[in-house]
């Protein structure tokens, strides 16, 4: 069943790259008592990932910021490796969290998983965009195909903070 507005954010852990290398990092640490906005790729190095969606988000940043959201994190089913390097690549690096659900747990529990297993690619998360307020699901913006940046772009989402 996919997650609805309103409703809170599962307990789960994500990983993310730090100075020593992969560390856990909780739903409850990233969302209890803070406004956040979660956006939510299926791959890292995908091209309309890298050449479009982390891009606005990453030059949005501060705008974003500005209407009194504490953070930006941008999640993906890769290892925190994979999410450290992506992050670097793309500037990131201060202005988007890059979290990595290397197993789907997050994924899964809120209903985003996509099955590309016929096409390589195993279980990944569909696009979609979510803000969130002490945990709680205020928006959510999904889009119909994993390729489409029609509704989870951060033009959108500049719109609803």
């Amino acid at each position: 069943m996919t997650i609805s507005v309103g409703d809170c954010i599962p307990n789960c852990t994500l990983a993310v790259m730090g100075g020593e290398g992969p560390a856990p990092v909780t739903t409850a640490e990233l969302f209890n008592g803070k406004k956040a906005l979660l956006f939510a790729v299926p791959g890292a190095f995908t091209p309309g990932c890298s050449m479009t969606h982390l891009p606005g988000y990453v030059a949005n940043a501060d705008t974003i910021k500005s209407h009194g959201v504490d953070s930006i994190i941008c999640m993906s089913v890769n290892d925190a490796f994979v999410m450290g390097a992506w992050g670097r690549d793309n500037n990131a690096t201060g202005s988007v969290r890059m979290m990595a659900d290397g197993s789907a747990e997050f994924t899964k529990a809120v209903g985003m998983d996509l099955d590309l297993t016929e096409r390589g690619l195993g279980v990944r998360s569909r696009r979609y965009s979510m803000l969130l307020d002490d945990g709680i699901i205020k928006t959510i913006n999904l889009e119909d195909a994993p390729g489409g940046m029609e509704v989870s772009d951060a033009d959108t989402m500049l719109d609803q903070v």
